[in-house]
């Protein structure tokens, strides 16, 4: 082994000087060029000292740590831990003397410059398993990107001073935690991704096919070219058979092993479109330092619900999928496409998504966030990027505009058939969902039973300007066009933006810019950066809660009742106020949901929009998942109080045919209390109920 370690250390010298002057050279000019090419290289006390660029670590609200930020995403582990067969699967396949030389091989170096001088740099490469270690922990001395002769030469100087600053073992444990996956770095962060266990439980031919990736991390990717990485994989084995590394029959029973990767990829990492959300944020902030820099960032996410949210997803969506009239392609099978089959597809999946928000109502802490229903297929943020039609969610900006503008909720619209000149086209004429009509309804009946026909008459009577500038200031920041149906949803907005807007109903006015980040701190814990509540009142109290009595009856006796009160069994001591949504064939169903604690969206719907299914509600499709989150929340909270009701509001008895004041005629049945600012009351008894009159047919 001696007589190997020096002539190593002589023939590599020698030969990589051959092939740098190629024979042109005298014997002294080669030396100094030997001497001064890793000038700037690390010395000895600099590999003895060296450290991994520290990743930023992302932490939810209770502490527990999330992610990891590195552009290398790596988990540690040591040799000690690992079993043999697993080493030597590496040892085999790149580097078989890696026991024998000090750093750099002189029988596969001598290999390399041969195949160089004749073949140019498409020839295989020379380099040890200590040349790869290296060029991964010094890349800005070692660039294994550079195909010159003096990269080599720099790379075998590295390896020999790792070689005296490190023992063999200490060098392969190394390798093994720096070694590229293809984005992935080390065995156990590979093991991870694509057996969903640790490197630790790595069986013979799963080692073998993770030694099968670094030389090709993308021609060999298991998941992409399956036959091709294990044609490698059976090639590794029979080298490790070759080599005494393990038994011929060991080795046989292993290329007869198929190969069963973890379904979707690594164990599902908790909050994926979350953390992505932060990391665009902290790296708007702090560019590339995020990876290296070891930054701690603690954010708004409470980890039980975001955990009570995917799994609410993950139900809705797989009843979705089994719903007759389905129209895209069901995530099971998708699931069984090549990887670049779903690549070329780019953000826009085949299957059914779904997007969530929980919201902190007195901070706008995000304490959950859904972006799509699978983010290794796809890392496009449905909650924070896309643009939707919000439907019926829209229309509480709509009747907010209404009540400031001195409405009362018990004014009465006349639901029937509407038409709206349209220059240039034909006239615009809303529909109902049930393509039914009403006959006169107040608007807080209106809102609860969400009728198109009313919402588009009440847009036109408080003026498209008006509603346009009120989504404003609750947070709409995507341009609301002025036309008739955008008081019906029909203008596309950002999901986070709704989510925000209602924060102002739960806050009776006040409205909270939602937020992730709370601190920054360096690695040290020094603070760096720490954000505040960003508040704003934006409506008038009064304005605010008479909206939100509308809207608990919207929960409460309306579109969201079934699966608020029914299905998920809030109680009714828990005040809840919603809005369900659905856009024209059902391309986008919507839920918003708010207590004085926290609101909620969710949608459900396609990337490319079509019908989700024949009859697909807002109700049916989105609210299950903002309701099964509630009543987890608040199963083992106290209920909050209903929201305060401001002073000046006053009360009447009103006939909600005509929306005037009641009389002694009036059917009870039609008779209710309704809330008014002041000035806006009735004063007028109704004229419709009589001593001859009865119940009209409407």
């Amino acid at each position: 082994m001696a007589s190997l370690k020096s002539a190593g250390r002589f023939v590599g010298k020698c030969l990589l000087l051959a092939a740098a002057t190629a024979g042109a050279a005298g014997a002294g000019a080669a030396w100094r060029g030997w001497t001064h090419v890793c000038d700037g290289c690390p010395s000895v006390a600099q590999i003895y000292s060296f450290e991994a660029r520290e990743s930023t670590k992302v932490f939810a609200s209770d502490g527990t740590l999330l992610r990891e930020l590195a552009v290398e995403r790596r988990t540690n582990i040591e040799i000690e831990e690992l079993p043999a067969h697993v080493y030597n699967a590496f040892v085999a396949v790149e580097d078989k003397r890696f026991w024998d030389h000090s750093g750099v091989d002189p029988i596969r170096t001598t290999r390399a410059v041969i195949e160089y001088v004749q073949r140019g740099y498409d020839a295989a490469g020379g380099s040890t398993i200590t040349q790869q270690l290296a060029g991964n922990m010094f890349p800005a001395s070692v660039n294994r990107q550079q195909v010159t002769v003096t990269r080599k030469m720099r790379e075998a100087r590295v390896a020999l001073e790792l070689e005296r600053a490190y023992t063999k073992r200490e060098i392969l444990e190394a390798y093994l935690n720096q070694v590229n996956f293809g984005g992935i770095f080390g065995v156990q962060a590979a093991a991870e991704r694509y057996f969903a266990k640790t490197a630790a439980e790595l069986t013979l031919p799963e080692a073998a096919l993770l030694a099968a990736i670094p030389r090709n991390p993308t021609g060999y990717n298991p998941r992409r070219f399956p036959t091709r990485a294990t044609g490698r994989r059976n090639l590794i084995l029979g080298l490790m058979a070759d080599q005494g590394l393990v038994s011929r029959e060991d080795a046989e029973a292993a290329k007869a092993y198929p190969i069963e990767l973890s379904r979707g990829g690594a164990p599902d990492l908790p909050a994926p479109y979350f953390v992505e959300w932060i990391r665009r944020q902290l790296y708007d902030m702090y560019g590339p330092g995020i990876y290296e820099n070891g930054l701690r960032v603690f954010t708004t996410l409470d980890t039980e619900l975001q955990a009570v949210a995917e799994s609410a997803m993950a139900v809705q969506l797989e009843w979705v999928d089994r719903r007759f009239g389905f129209g895209g392609t069901p995530y099971e099978d998708v699931l069984a496409w090549p990887a670049d089959s779903i690549a070329a597809l780019g953000s826009e999946m085949p299957y059914t998504q779904g997007a969530f928000l929980a919201l902190d109502a007195r901070t706008g802490d995000v304490r959950a966030m859904i972006g799509g229903r699978d983010f290794d297929h796809s890392e496009f943020n449905r909650a924070t990027q896309a643009m939707r039609q919000p439907g019926s969610v829209f229309k509480p900006i709509v009747y907010a505009t209404a009540i400031e503008s001195g409405l009362p909720p018990s004014e009465v619209v006349f639901d029937a058939p509407y038409y709206l000149e349209n220059i240039g086209g034909d006239p615009y004429s809303p529909r109902n969902f049930d393509n039914d009509f009403k006959g006169p309804l107040t608007l807080r009946r209106a809102l609860a039973r969400s009728v198109n026909v009313v919402a588009v008459k009440l847009g036109q009577r408080v003026g498209e300007e008006s509603f346009a500038q009120m989504a404003w200031r609750l947070g709409i920041a995507t341009p609301v066009p002025l036309v008739p149906s955008a008081a019906i949803g029909a203008a596309e907005v950002r999901p986070i933006e709704v989510a925000g807007a209602y924060t102002a109903f739960a806050g009776l006015g006040n409205r909270v810019e939602p937020r992730g980040i709370l601190r920054i701190e360096d690695r040290d814990g020094n603070l760096l950066w720490e954000s505040r509540v960003q508040n704003e009142r934006v409506l008038d109290s009064d304005v605010a809660w008479i909206t939100v009595s509308m809207l608990r009856d919207a929960v409460d006796a309306g579109t969201g009742t079934t699966p608020v009160r029914t299905v998920a069994g809030i109680p009714s001591s828990v005040p809840i106020g919603g809005k369900t949504g659905t856009t024209n064939d059902a391309t986008n169903t919507w839920f918003a949901a708010f207590t004085p604690d926290i609101v909620t969206l969710t949608w459900v719907g396609f990337d490319r929009p079509e019908r989700i299914y024949l009859g697909a509600t807002g109700a049916g499709t989105a609210a299950p998942v903002g309701a099964t989150v509630l009543a987890r929340y608040y199963a083992d909270r106290r209920h909050p109080a209903p929201w305060p009701r401001p002073e000046g509001l006053t009360e009447r008895t009103v006939d909600e045919t005509t929306g005037m004041l009641a009389t002694r005629w009036c059917p009870i049945e039609l008779t209710y209390r309704e809330v008014y600012r002041e000035g806006t009351e009735p004063t007028d008894p109704c004229d419709f109920h009589g001593p001859l009159t009865s119940i009209p047919p409407y």
